[in-house]
Formats: C-alpha cells, sequence, structure tokens
C-alpha cells in the first residue's frame, strides 16, 4: 500500500497575480505548506486548472485532496484542510471556518 497523505497543499498561480499573492502570503503566514505551480511555466498545471476552472486559466486554484477551489478564501481553505488533509492544519488556524466550504462548493 502506498501513502498517498499530501505534505502540503497544491497552489495554483501565475506571476502578477494580485489575488494569488495576495492567498500565498496569508496561507504561509499562518505555516500552511504550499506545493506552488506556475500556470504559465507548466503545461500540465494549466490543464489541470482549466480542467477545475470550467475551461479557464483561474488563479489561484488550490487542490486539497477532494476539494478543488478556485479563488478561495483563506477560510475555504482552512476548512478543506480540515476535512481532507486535517495533519496540514496550522495550529494558530482560526476556528471559524465551520461550514463555509460547504456553501462554497455549492453542497
Amino acid at each position: 500500500m502506498t501513502d498517498t497523505t499530501p505534505d502540503a497543499i497544491t497552489f495554483y498561480w501565475r506571476p502578477g497575480c494580485g489575488f494569488c499573492m495576495g492567498l500565498e502570503r496569508r496561507l504561509e503566514r499562518l505555516g500552511v505548506p504550499l506545493d506552488k505551480r506556475n500556470i504559465w511555466d507548466d503545461p500540465d498545471a494549466a490543464s489541470t486548472v482549466r480542467s477545475i476552472a470550467n475551461g479557464n486559466e483561474t488563479v489561484p486554484t488550490v487542490v486539497i485532496g477532494e476539494a478543488r477551489m478556485v479563488n478561495p478564501s483563506v477560510d475555504h481553505v482552512l476548512a478543506a484542510i480540515r476535512q481532507e488533509a486535517p495533519h496540514l492544519e496550522p495550529e494558530d488556524a482560526p476556528a471559524d471556518a465551520g461550514g463555509s466550504l460547504r456553501r462554497f462548493l455549492g453542497r
């Protein structure tokens, strides 16, 4: 059996994206480990983002386990971490993310 436990969340971005820089800065400040993939340098990353974002290259796009989020808030990312990869949850994470992931994903 192979271990498929992620050691970081996958963070798709592109240079010059203010939304990417803002989310990245807030997540790094909390200590969330990021596997950053530049969609302008990595055709596979761009393809993945298009598959998640209805054919668009909208970033930031974040993947955590089964959760796929386009331009999420920090609360949405933290809620997805709690659900999909609780071992990555930062110690200082705010506890108010609650059901925000379900609302964001329309579930």
